[in-house]
């Protein structure tokens, strides 16, 4: 997958025990395996992972920075359930951030082609894994993670890896909804490059958006 990654994908040795139970903890949160609500502690955190309670306590620190959590003091952490708003909010910065990317990078050639290149890849996995929704999501999350981060830009890197655990745990909850017609999310796909090769950048950013909106009113989520 394109750099900056999930953090669970990050296989770099050596990593702190902390940022492995952080990053273990994120997935299942992202995944659904740990469900909205439910409680984590340090001491269970720490068992589980054969750690002291000091490097859980940091992954739970880490938790809520990614927005996967809140800090209940005295008694763990809170596992945070989506919102209206904040899926409103998230999607809002991802259109943003990629139409962004492609309206700096679809008017040149070279860089239009780069993006393209790495697009081909993704768009044939994605084919690919119509049939395997759990895979799906993984590509799906990548096509998106591709155009908006291909500009190189550093700032929006790190808000990418800010905001990734969030993001692909509404990625995992559309493509993963039972209504979710994974063939016609691959087709949209086809068509948003299609408008990146045409240099189309209005285009690009009217289909985003719709995308995007339509993409994920398929999935109950808490209102506020």
């Amino acid at each position: 997958m394109h750099s900056p990654t999930l953090p669970w994908l990050d296989d770099r040795e050596n990593r702190p025990i902390a940022t492995q139970i952080a990053a273990t903890t994120a997935k299942q949160i992202a995944e659904g395996t740990i469900e909205p609500g439910t409680l984590l502690r340090e001491g269970d955190l720490a068992a589980e992972h054969g750690a002291s309670r000091t490097p859980a306590r940091e992954a739970m620190l880490q938790l809520e920075t990614w927005g996967l959590v809140t800090l209940m003091p005295k008694k763990g952490a809170l596992v945070t359930t989506p919102t209206a708003r904040e899926r409103e909010e998230l999607l809002s910065v991802r259109a943003m951030l990629e139409g962004h990317a492609v309206s700096r990078i679809a008017p040149e050639e070279n860089r239009r082609t780069s993006l393209l290149d790495a697009l081909a890849p993704v768009l044939a996995a994605q084919e690919a894994a119509t049939d395997r929704p759990t895979e799906f999501a993984i590509h799906d999350y990548a096509f998106h993670l591709t155009l908006a981060s291909h500009d190189r830009n550093r700032v929006v890197e790190e808000v990418l890896r800010s905001l990734g655990p969030r993001l692909f745990r509404l990625t995992h909850l559309a493509v993963l909804s039972p209504t979710a017609d994974l063939p016609a999310l691959h087709r949209e796909h086809l068509e948003l490059t299609d408008a990146v090769a045409r240099r189309d950048v209005p285009g690009f950013r009217e289909m985003i958006d719709r995308h995007l909106r339509t993409g994920h009113d398929n999935y109950p989520v808490v209102a506020e």
